[in-house]
């Protein structure tokens, strides 16, 4: 059975939204905006996406409660976003990312318009905190999960603060391949999840002998 703890919480979330999926969102933002820019954009929108994790994930128990969803059924949905993001993943797809070639006025609002599900929202990253928050009981955990996804968070910034001088010139190659390492982590994720959530059903898996 699949265990969350810190480093797998930290690890999960590094897959899920961290520096690879968040430098190849930026680089896609680094031709038309300058590295100030980029890094004001950064630092705002790790701001946003820092908040929504801490509140999800002292307040996982609240929400699941308001929409009346059990541990296990988000775990099941959990562990099929995440295989299913993981697959597209490995074959180079970059599932959330915005393909509206119109641009808002204001660089910075249009800038978070593209971050908005990849990064700062990003579906996976709310599921991804929700499950990990609600693997156990109590507030010393929450502020772990919280600190855990906080903490990749800072790295993201630092990565692209250091890097954004360099992402007019850097080939996404590089960056690609590191992606699809990480799909197949969280491809397994995902599918422990799966089988988590159907084991709190009563759902026994047969080890073969």
């Amino acid at each position: 059975m699949f265990v969350f703890n810190l480093s797998s919480a930290f690890i999960t979330f590094f897959a899920v939204v961290g520096p690879p999926k968040v430098l190849l969102s930026f680089a896609r933002l680094a031709p038309t905006r300058s590295t100030r820019d980029l890094r004001r954009l950064a630092a705002w929108s790790t701001l946003v996406s820092a908040v929504i994790g801490l509140v999800l994930g002292f307040s996982a128990d609240e929400v699941t409660t308001l929409f009346h969803i059990s541990d296990q059924s988000l775990q099941l949905a959990g562990g099929t976003i995440f295989f299913v993001y993981a697959v597209a993943l490995v074959f180079g797809m970059h599932l959330g990312e915005g393909g509206d070639d119109d641009h808002l006025p204001n660089p910075m609002l249009d800038g978070f318009r593209e971050l908005l599900l990849p990064y700062i929202a990003s579906p996976l990253a709310v599921s991804a905190v929700l499950v990990a928050s609600l693997t156990k009981d109590d507030w010393g955990w929450r502020a772990t999960v919280a600190g855990a996804y906080v903490a990749v968070v800072v790295i993201n910034y630092v990565a692209v603060a250091v890097l954004a001088p360099l992402m007019r010139r850097t080939h996404r190659t590089s960056l690609e391949v590191l992606s699809r390492l990480l799909g197949l982590l969280l491809a397994a994720v995902g599918v422990e999840l799966f089988l988590n959530g159907l084991t709190g059903l009563g759902v026994t898996m047969l080890a073969g002998h």
